[in-house]
């Protein structure tokens, strides 16, 4: 039963994240050519993964060692309830070919804010990289809290987890998001880019 209303809970928030998500996110405007909105993922990538080494300089290590990454800009708002959604692009070295994805994400807890955050994965092995492409993810709920917690401070800190062979890194951009909160998150390739 608990885990009927989990996954009815997970749905209606991941419904609510894609909703802000097609509000919120300025890389997919509908008078913009494919090219252009590539140019668009491309560019916020590299500035979020220079924003990444800039914050954290060992991230710049993991990269250069790791078979492939993703990275992420979302923008979001929460009051109660949250959303954030946004574009990236997941990068396979081996080939060098760049995949164009979303995110969403959803949450429910106390909380309350607007914020644009980075997501950077970084894959251990080239089989976790060719699943999140292919798959996609769901990260399903999990304790989430910035705004001055260790490890995840509003306005330029860095968290770290560890996922499905991956190291999951999000650096706070230009907002504050207070409390602690249930989230979800999806990621998924954006056909229309692809």
């Amino acid at each position: 039963m608990r885990k009927d209303n989990d996954m009815k809970m997970h749905t209606l928030l991941a419904a609510f994240a894609a909703a802000v998500a097609l509000v919120v996110s300025p890389a997919f405007a509908a008078d913009k050519t494919k090219a252009e909105k590539q140019a668009e993922v491309r560019k916020n990538a590299n500035e979020a993964l220079e924003k990444f080494y800039k914050t954290e300089p060992k991230i710049k290590d993991e990269v250069a060692k790791a078979p492939g990454y993703a990275v992420f800009t979302s923008y979001g708002l929460s009051f109660v309830i949250g959303g954030a959604g946004g574009a990236g692009l997941a990068h396979d070295k081996a080939s060098g070919k760049d995949t164009y994805m979303n995110m969403a994400l959803a949450s429910a807890g106390i909380q309350a804010g607007i914020s644009q955050n980075d997501v950077l994965l970084i894959f251990k092995t080239q089989k976790a990289l060719h699943r999140f492409i292919d798959k996609g993810w769901d990260v399903g709920a999990g304790g989430s809290a910035s705004g001055g917690v260790k490890d995840k401070t509003a306005g330029g800190g860095t968290g770290e987890n560890f996922v499905n062979d991956a190291l999951y890194y999000t650096l706070t951009k230009n907002g504050v998001e207070l409390g602690a909160a249930v989230a979800g998150t999806k990621f998924w390739k954006e056909k229309s880019l692809n």
